[in-house]
């Protein structure tokens, strides 16, 4: 078998209004080389490399295994070299990254000859919910929804030059906790407010509207919910007032805390948040949109 390389973005979810439909593609890259070999191996390098390279209950791994086993199909063992650049349990979709790895690496290695669509339908099965996957697979900002247990997508945005800055408290929050801490009803008042939202949101990315962010990545869904278990939302979200800032909104689930800029202003937002939390050493990450996966 041909050797495989993949290079998967980070993605941000949500992005205030839009609960698990619109993701968006980040350029920080989880970057694989894969080659047949003996025995499965990982030589990992990077973010959190230590627990990238570990065997047992490696996601990317047992994805892939199940998924050819599920076509009855016994997985050619693999060695992986694998460098990754996203945060782990930071609402940054590094579970969707691995997800997709695996349905990419199986659909290679077990000559599924997939459409697109079918890898994109398995792996958004596999998550739960399509907005992460979605924008890692297709990049730019991704509107998704499930019709007939498949995922129908719209993209926009991969090219505008906006700064992504990611501001990553110490601790991680699993997106189960975070799910939990959602109400199972909400009023109308709040689901019309986030649908205008929503809506103004994409007219934001499709049309290349900075002056609407600010109002468009408004939320009232999830982002109140989670205030206690993402310290940071408090903290920021008033940031989006300053006219150096686009937008704020919870990255994911959280923690993690995702500002919109123009590439002029990076910097000075960037000192911002560090004067807003009073914390000189937390870590911020700035970046861009990333126009999605790559496969060779």
């Amino acid at each position: 078998m041909t050797p495989l390389r993949l290079r998967l973005p980070a993605t941000s979810a949500n992005l205030g209004p839009g609960f698990d439909a619109l993701g968006l593609a980040m350029a920080l890259y989880l970057t694989i080389e894969a080659t047949v070999a003996e025995g499965f191996h990982i030589d990992a390098s990077g973010r959190d490399a230590e627990q990238c390279g570990v065997i047992e209950d490696n996601l990317i791994l047992t994805t892939y295994v199940d998924v050819l086993a599920s076509e009855g199909i016994l997985a050619r063992r693999l060695h992986l070299k694998l460098h990754n650049e996203i945060p782990l349990g930071m609402g940054c979709g590094s579970s969707a990254s691995a997800l997709l790895a695996g349905v990419l690496l199986a659909n290679h290695f077990g000559d599924l000859n997939w459409s697109r669509q079918q890898i994109l339908d398995e792996a958004c099965r596999r998550e739960g919910h399509p907005d992460n996957v979605a924008a890692c697979y297709l990049g730019g900002m991704t509107i998704s929804s499930v019709f007939k247990d498949s995922v129908v997508t719209a993209t926009c945005g991969e090219k505008l030059d906006w700064s992504l800055l990611l501001a990553l408290p110490a601790g991680g929050l699993a997106t189960s906790k975070a799910r939990a801490l959602l109400p199972a009803n909400y009023p109308r008042a709040d689901a019309v407010a986030n649908i205008q939202a929503t809506a103004l949101l994409v007219a934001a990315f499709c049309q290349g509207r900075p002056d609407l962010l600010r109002t468009a990545m408004q939320d009232r869904l999830h982002q109140p919910y989670r205030m206690e278990a993402c310290p940071l939302l408090p903290l920021l979200l008033p940031l989006a007032e300053d006219p150096a800032v686009l937008g704020v909104a919870l990255s994911g689930a959280g923690p993690s805390i995702l500002l919109i800029a123009e590439q002029k202003n990076a910097d000075a937002v960037t000192d911002m948040i560090r004067r807003v939390t009073g914390n000189p050493i937390l870590e911020i990450l700035q970046t861009r949109i990333s126009s999605g996966a790559m496969q060779e």
